[in-house]
């Protein structure tokens, strides 16, 4: 799977897919796609992180309490 840095719009290969789905986690596994030489992975904070076409992660994938945020 491939997300984008927001900051440096690059394109990020998501080495754990696992990771990225669950909210304990902040931080997920990855290599930078600029360049043509395979990147080192690299953490990377799920904040600085959203899909190609512009779109946020979900919500839930982040957030620990999003369920209780959903009720008030």
């Amino acid at each position: 799977m491939f997300l984008q840095n927001k900051q440096t719009e690059t394109l990020i290969k998501i080495l754990d897919v696992e990771t990225l789905f669950n909210p304990m986690h902040q931080e997920v596994s990855g290599r930078s796609q600029a360049g043509e030489e395979e990147q080192p992975p690299t953490d990377y904070p799920k904040e600085q992180l959203r899909f190609p076409s512009g779109e946020s992660l979900p919500r839930c994938w982040w957030d620990v309490d999003y369920k209780a945020s959903l009720s008030s």
